[in-house]
Protein backbone atom coordinates (compact mmCIF):
# COMPACT_ATOMS: atom_id res chain seq x y z
CA UNK A 1 0.00 0.00 0.00
CA UNK A 2 2.97 2.25 0.70
CA UNK A 3 4.24 1.92 -2.85
CA UNK A 4 1.01 3.15 -4.61
CA UNK A 5 0.91 6.14 -1.83
CA UNK A 6 4.31 6.83 -2.89
CA UNK A 7 3.82 6.17 -7.10
CA UNK A 8 0.79 8.71 -6.96
CA UNK A 9 2.85 11.27 -4.35
CA UNK A 10 5.18 11.09 -7.12
CA UNK A 11 2.91 10.97 -10.07
CA UNK A 12 1.24 14.46 -8.39
CA UNK A 13 4.53 16.33 -7.75
CA UNK A 14 5.04 15.50 -11.54
CA UNK A 15 2.49 16.59 -12.48
CA UNK A 16 3.45 20.38 -10.51
CA UNK A 17 6.57 20.71 -11.82
CA UNK A 18 5.09 19.68 -15.46
CA UNK A 19 2.76 22.57 -15.26
CA UNK A 20 5.71 25.23 -14.57
CA UNK A 21 7.49 24.02 -17.51
CA UNK A 22 4.34 24.28 -19.42
CA UNK A 23 3.91 27.54 -18.29
CA UNK A 24 7.37 29.03 -18.77
CA UNK A 25 7.91 27.00 -22.27
CA UNK A 26 3.96 27.22 -23.90
CA UNK A 27 2.85 23.76 -24.73
CA UNK A 28 5.12 23.53 -28.34
CA UNK A 29 8.46 24.11 -26.80
CA UNK A 30 7.76 22.02 -23.85
CA UNK A 31 9.93 18.98 -23.85
CA UNK A 32 9.58 15.11 -22.02
CA UNK A 33 13.24 16.13 -21.27
CA UNK A 34 12.73 19.35 -20.13
CA UNK A 35 9.64 17.95 -17.68
CA UNK A 36 12.32 15.27 -16.69
CA UNK A 37 14.92 17.79 -16.12
CA UNK A 38 12.37 20.23 -14.08
CA UNK A 39 11.45 16.74 -12.27
CA UNK A 40 15.01 15.99 -11.16
CA UNK A 41 14.39 12.73 -12.52
CA UNK A 42 15.48 10.99 -15.99
CA UNK A 43 13.42 10.63 -19.15
CA UNK A 44 13.01 6.66 -18.26
CA UNK A 45 11.70 7.29 -14.90
CA UNK A 46 9.54 10.00 -16.15
CA UNK A 47 7.97 7.07 -18.60
CA UNK A 48 7.10 4.89 -15.73
CA UNK A 49 4.03 7.96 -15.05
CA UNK A 50 3.34 9.38 -18.69
CA UNK A 51 3.84 8.10 -21.75
CA UNK A 52 4.30 11.94 -23.59
CA UNK A 53 4.35 15.43 -22.59
CA UNK A 54 0.45 15.70 -24.08
CA UNK A 55 -0.43 12.77 -21.78
CA UNK A 56 0.85 14.75 -18.62
CA UNK A 57 -0.61 17.96 -20.13
CA UNK A 58 -4.14 16.44 -20.03
CA UNK A 59 -4.00 14.78 -16.85
CA UNK A 60 -2.98 18.76 -15.77
CA UNK A 61 -6.29 19.61 -17.24
CA UNK A 62 -8.10 16.76 -16.13
CA UNK A 63 -7.07 17.85 -12.75
CA UNK A 64 -8.39 21.15 -12.73
CA UNK A 65 -11.31 20.39 -14.14
CA UNK A 66 -12.03 17.67 -11.57
CA UNK A 67 -11.83 20.72 -8.66
CA UNK A 68 -13.74 22.74 -10.60
CA UNK A 69 -16.27 19.92 -10.85
CA UNK A 70 -16.20 18.90 -6.89
CA UNK A 71 -16.50 22.75 -6.29
CA UNK A 72 -19.89 22.69 -9.00
CA UNK A 73 -21.07 19.72 -7.40
CA UNK A 74 -21.58 21.48 -3.76
CA UNK A 75 -23.22 24.08 -5.56
CA UNK A 76 -26.07 22.28 -7.35
CA UNK A 77 -26.61 20.28 -4.23
CA UNK A 78 -27.93 23.64 -2.41
CA UNK A 79 -31.10 23.43 -2.42
CA UNK A 80 -31.89 27.20 -1.10
CA UNK A 81 -30.43 28.40 -4.24
CA UNK A 82 -33.02 29.41 -7.08
CA UNK A 83 -31.93 28.40 -10.27
CA UNK A 84 -30.67 32.13 -11.01
CA UNK A 85 -28.42 32.13 -8.19
CA UNK A 86 -27.12 27.99 -9.17
CA UNK A 87 -26.53 29.01 -12.88
CA UNK A 88 -24.88 32.59 -11.36
CA UNK A 89 -22.49 30.56 -8.67
CA UNK A 90 -21.24 27.94 -11.33
CA UNK A 91 -19.98 30.78 -13.87
CA UNK A 92 -18.80 32.68 -11.14
CA UNK A 93 -16.62 29.50 -9.76
CA UNK A 94 -15.63 28.73 -13.28
CA UNK A 95 -14.27 33.02 -13.57
CA UNK A 96 -12.84 32.28 -10.34
CA UNK A 97 -10.75 28.85 -11.03
CA UNK A 98 -9.83 30.49 -14.68
CA UNK A 99 -8.37 34.14 -12.86
CA UNK A 100 -6.40 32.05 -10.29
CA UNK A 101 -4.87 30.09 -12.88
CA UNK A 102 -4.50 32.35 -15.99
CA UNK A 103 -1.05 31.33 -16.78
CA UNK A 104 -2.31 27.87 -17.00
CA UNK A 105 -5.27 29.38 -19.18
CA UNK A 106 -2.68 30.29 -21.83
CA UNK A 107 -0.77 27.42 -21.85
CA UNK A 108 -4.20 25.45 -22.70
CA UNK A 109 -4.60 28.57 -25.40
CA UNK A 110 -1.78 27.61 -26.48
CA UNK A 111 -2.36 24.26 -26.87
CA UNK A 112 -5.29 24.69 -28.76
CA UNK A 113 -4.02 26.84 -31.18
CA UNK A 114 -1.25 24.30 -31.91
CA UNK A 115 -4.11 21.52 -32.76
CA UNK A 116 -5.63 23.35 -35.03
CA UNK A 117 -2.46 24.48 -36.79
CA UNK A 118 -2.27 20.49 -37.42
CA UNK A 119 -4.81 18.00 -38.31
CA UNK A 120 -6.22 18.17 -34.79
CA UNK A 121 -10.10 19.64 -33.91
CA UNK A 122 -10.06 21.78 -30.99
CA UNK A 123 -13.47 21.95 -30.78
CA UNK A 124 -14.18 18.60 -30.68
CA UNK A 125 -11.42 17.94 -28.01
CA UNK A 126 -12.86 21.21 -25.86
CA UNK A 127 -16.31 19.61 -26.42
CA UNK A 128 -15.18 16.35 -24.88
CA UNK A 129 -13.36 18.08 -22.14
CA UNK A 130 -16.56 19.87 -20.83
CA UNK A 131 -19.46 17.72 -21.48
CA UNK A 132 -20.06 17.25 -17.67
CA UNK A 133 -19.83 20.95 -17.53
CA UNK A 134 -21.99 21.80 -20.38
CA UNK A 135 -24.80 18.72 -19.15
CA UNK A 136 -24.50 20.62 -15.51
CA UNK A 137 -26.00 23.97 -16.83
CA UNK A 138 -28.44 22.08 -18.74
CA UNK A 139 -29.63 20.39 -15.70
CA UNK A 140 -29.74 23.85 -13.99
CA UNK A 141 -32.03 25.25 -16.62
CA UNK A 142 -34.19 22.17 -16.89
CA UNK A 143 -34.80 22.19 -13.36
CA UNK A 144 -34.72 26.59 -13.44
CA UNK A 145 -38.01 25.98 -15.94
CA UNK A 146 -40.00 23.29 -13.82
CA UNK A 147 -39.54 24.72 -10.68
CA UNK A 148 -41.02 28.45 -12.36
CA UNK A 149 -37.31 29.80 -11.71
CA UNK A 150 -36.56 30.60 -14.93
CA UNK A 151 -38.79 31.27 -17.92
CA UNK A 152 -40.13 28.73 -20.85
CA UNK A 153 -36.56 28.70 -22.76
CA UNK A 154 -34.70 26.23 -25.56
CA UNK A 155 -32.06 24.69 -23.03
CA UNK A 156 -29.61 24.34 -25.85
CA UNK A 157 -29.81 27.77 -26.84
CA UNK A 158 -29.56 28.96 -22.47
CA UNK A 159 -26.38 26.10 -22.69
CA UNK A 160 -25.10 27.88 -25.39
CA UNK A 161 -25.41 31.56 -24.13
CA UNK A 162 -23.63 30.73 -20.81
CA UNK A 163 -20.93 28.81 -22.24
CA UNK A 164 -19.93 31.88 -24.54
CA UNK A 165 -19.20 33.54 -20.70
CA UNK A 166 -17.17 31.04 -19.96
CA UNK A 167 -15.48 31.39 -23.93
CA UNK A 168 -15.21 35.42 -23.15
CA UNK A 169 -13.64 34.62 -20.15
CA UNK A 170 -10.39 32.88 -21.85
CA UNK A 171 -10.62 35.62 -23.85
CA UNK A 172 -10.26 38.23 -21.80
CA UNK A 173 -7.34 36.32 -19.41
CA UNK A 174 -5.48 35.14 -22.55
CA UNK A 175 -5.94 37.90 -25.55
CA UNK A 176 -6.82 40.90 -23.41
CA UNK A 177 -3.96 39.89 -20.33
CA UNK A 178 -6.43 40.86 -17.81
CA UNK A 179 -5.99 39.26 -14.21
CA UNK A 180 -10.12 39.52 -13.04
CA UNK A 181 -13.22 39.09 -14.66
CA UNK A 182 -14.87 41.78 -12.44
CA UNK A 183 -16.66 43.34 -15.83
CA UNK A 184 -17.75 39.73 -17.30
CA UNK A 185 -19.17 39.01 -14.01
CA UNK A 186 -21.16 42.34 -13.40
CA UNK A 187 -22.35 41.04 -17.44
CA UNK A 188 -23.08 37.67 -16.69
CA UNK A 189 -24.97 38.66 -13.70
CA UNK A 190 -27.23 41.10 -15.66
CA UNK A 191 -27.98 38.68 -17.91
CA UNK A 192 -29.10 35.54 -15.78
CA UNK A 193 -31.23 37.77 -14.05
CA UNK A 194 -33.29 38.79 -17.47
CA UNK A 195 -33.80 34.62 -17.58
CA UNK A 196 -35.58 34.87 -14.18
CA UNK A 197 -39.41 34.06 -14.29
Amino acid sequence: MAIVVEHDKRRKKILEKALVVFMDDGFENATFQKIADKCGITRTILYLYFKNKREIFIYSIKQLLLNLEENIKLIIADKSLRSTDKITKVLFTIFKVFEQNRQFICVVHDYLLHLSKGDGDPEARVRRRTVKFRHILSTIVIEGVKAGDLKKINVKTVHNFFYSFVEAAIFQLVVYKRNNLADLKETAAFAIKQLAA
